[in-house]
């Protein structure tokens, strides 16, 4: 059976428990870093078109923005994991550092830095006071003090940063392709394959993805799961909801119960 359990903190943390078995997550992509534990099963996934697989004990390491999916390699044995997804300021923050950073490896095993998100994870879940998560972390950010952990940084492409950013605030209409590759001076299907090689998904995708980040926020602030609907251009309630649940594992409506 598959269960979804997501808690967000004070800090700007959210925390996820996961089970599954058929379960799979589309290609998708958060804002925030993510930081998880495989407990049981082998996690497999596709990240920037390379397979990946986490086993038992694996941490996987996302960056913001980073396109995956996600499913259990075996769906008899099933797959149980937990996740963190920390606002990058947040993350810099702890670490003190000011630009942005990213990890040079997507798995690793380390006993240490496992049980502090495992530990992170228990207490935002269990909604242990505000001083306790705190401590846990700097506990677990303190593991990325080595400079082993991050490649350096590479600048976007400049006109993808501006097709983000036209995509960004066009979230409740309609993407129209051809306005935003005259915008930027290619044709529509240069930008096409333009965005895609430097994303890892299509300009449409992206636009679904971004929409979906947003009414998830818009719906931690308002629990209003209709004003979500059409504040971010979904054709009805159905197509909100097969969407995120696609993504997030569970309805919108699922999602604002356990706030």
């Amino acid at each position: 059976m598959d269960k979804f359990i997501y808690k967000n903190n004070q800090l700007g943390i959210t925390a996820l428990s996961a089970k599954m078995n058929k379960f799979s997550y589309k290609k998708h992509a958060h804002e925030e870093y993510a930081l998880g534990v495989t407990l049981k099963g082998i996690q497999e996934y596709k990240l920037e078109g390379w397979s990946k697989a986490s086993y038992a004990n694996g941490i996987m390491l996302f960056n913001p923005e980073q396109v995956h999916d996600g499913r259990a390699r075996d769906y008899e044995e099933g797959l149980e994991y937990v996740m963190l997804y920390i606002n990058p300021k947040l993350f810099l923050e702890g670490l003190n550092k000011k630009e942005i950073l990213t990890f040079s490896e997507p798995i690793v095993y380390k006993e240490k830095l496992k049980w502090d998100i495992i530990n992170l994870s228990k207490a935002i879940l269990n909604g242990k006071n505000e001083a306790l998560t705190n401590e846990l972390y700097l506990e677990l950010v303190d593991n990325f003090a080595s400079k082993d952990f991050f490649k350096e940084y590479k600048n976007e492409n400049t006109l993808v940063k501006k097709a983000k950013e036209i995509i960004f605030y066009e979230l409740d209409n309609v993407l129209y392709l051809e306005d935003i590759a005259k915008e930027l001076s290619i044709s529509k299907f240069e930008f096409i394959r333009l965005f895609k090689t430097n994303t890892g998904i299509t300009p449409y995708q992206y636009f679904l993805n971004s929409k979906l980040i947003h009414a998830k926020k818009y719906l931690e602030i308002t629990r209003d799961i209709y004003g979500a609907v059409v504040e971010f251009g979904f054709s009805d309630l159905s197509h909100f909801n097969r969407h995120f649940k696609r993504v997030y594992g569970l309805t919108p409506f699922q999602y604002i119960s356990q706030l």
